[in-house]
């Protein structure tokens, strides 16, 4: 597998992942919230931004996924960017805040493609 393939991979799992929380944020919040036995914050208006805003993030996967020589920029920013700093403060707000062990399943997650992301985005043709 070439590595363009790779990278059009890590990110059509990326858009994946990305769309599927911020549609369940957005449509189920209340659900999803239970699911992983946290309260939904109030204002609700910052569980909609973030529904939002990963849909936005998972909808601009389609880019680096048609082209990702083009797009790498986008991976580095919303790979191992965002998604290692997602997952450093999941696993630190579960650390030291008392945050549910169900935060562990994000801070892998996120922590799994932001790596996976860096490792496709190292390799050399």
């Amino acid at each position: 597998m070439t590595i363009e393939r790779q990278q059009s991979v890590v990110a059509g799992i990326s858009l994946v992942y990305d769309l599927a929380i911020g549609l369940a944020l957005l449509v189920a919040t209340d659900r999803f919230a239970s699911l992983f036995g946290v309260v939904v914050p109030e204002p609700r208006l910052f569980v909609t931004l973030t529904g939002i805003f990963l849909v936005c993030v998972g909808l601009g996967y389609l880019q680096p996924l048609r082209d990702p020589a083009r797009h790498r920029a986008y991976l580095w920013i919303f790979g191992p960017l965002l998604k290692g700093a997602g997952a450093a403060v999941f696993l630190w707000d579960y650390l030291y805040n008392g945050s549910p062990a169900s935060y562990l399943l994000f801070a892998a997650s996120d922590g799994t493609l932001g790596l996976a992301t860096l490792v496709v985005l190292l390799r050399r043709s």
